[in-house]
């Protein structure tokens, strides 16, 4: 039976490192595992990516940036993301549309609405099994991002308040809908927040 699995979380959250684990655990399972990330997914859905992450000089309007989202997002549910569920794989994501309700809706002030219609279009019925949202104060992420050294794109380079916008709008999000979301705490070790995420997906995985 297949089912759809989501990884979210604020900058410096340590994303890439708790779907690593994941994805170690699920295949330790013998699962049939389909892994992927958004913006991108497919090829061009990774050509967006590309348009909407690049530095650049003008001001990306916040619409724009909500509409490019959605694009890669239905050409990734057309090419990829369906046809995986619908052959009974096990989906699981970095990033869906809850970091559009908390980057663009709450983050960038465009509110829910906007984003709930392009949802209803884009994916009909279609919505995940689980997410799980890595909580950590968007302090603590920008100093783990710059001690680290990581490579930035436009999203980075935000302002704090926007993050801690961000953070609250996945918090509202978690808590509108305690049933399949589980809010994990980032600001431990690597292990244990593996841990904490692989038991809150236990859950769900049958």
């Amino acid at each position: 039976m297949s089912q759809f699995f989501v990884l979210e979380g604020v900058e410096g959250a340590g994303k890439g490192t708790v779907l690593s684990g994941l994805i170690q655990r699920f295949s330790a399972r013998g699962t049939d595992l389909v892994v992927s990330r958004e913006p991108g997914g497919t090829p061009m859905a990774e050509e967006i990516r590309d348009v909407l992450l690049a530095k650049r000089n003008e001001v990306v309007a916040p619409d724009t940036e909500l509409l490019l989202m959605f694009a890669s997002r239905a050409q990734h549910l057309s090419e990829r993301i369906k046809p995986a569920l619908a052959a009974g794989q096990t989906v699981l994501l970095d990033r869906f549309t809850d970091a559009s309700y908390a980057y663009q809706g709450v983050g960038r002030g465009l509110g829910a609405d906007k984003v709930e219609q392009l949802e209803r279009w884009v994916q009909g019925d279609l919505r995940p099994d689980c997410v799980l949202i890595l909580d950590l104060d968007p302090q603590v992420g920008l100093a783990r991002i710059q001690a680290n050294a990581r490579a930035t794109d436009r999203l980075d380079g935000e302002t704090l308040e926007f993050y801690q916008r961000v953070r609250q709008g996945y918090q509202a999000r978690a808590a509108s809908a305690p049933d399949c979301y589980r809010v994990i705490n980032a600001d431990d070790s690597p292990e244990r927040v593996l841990d904490a995420a692989w038991t809150a997906l236990g859950e769900f995985i049958e």
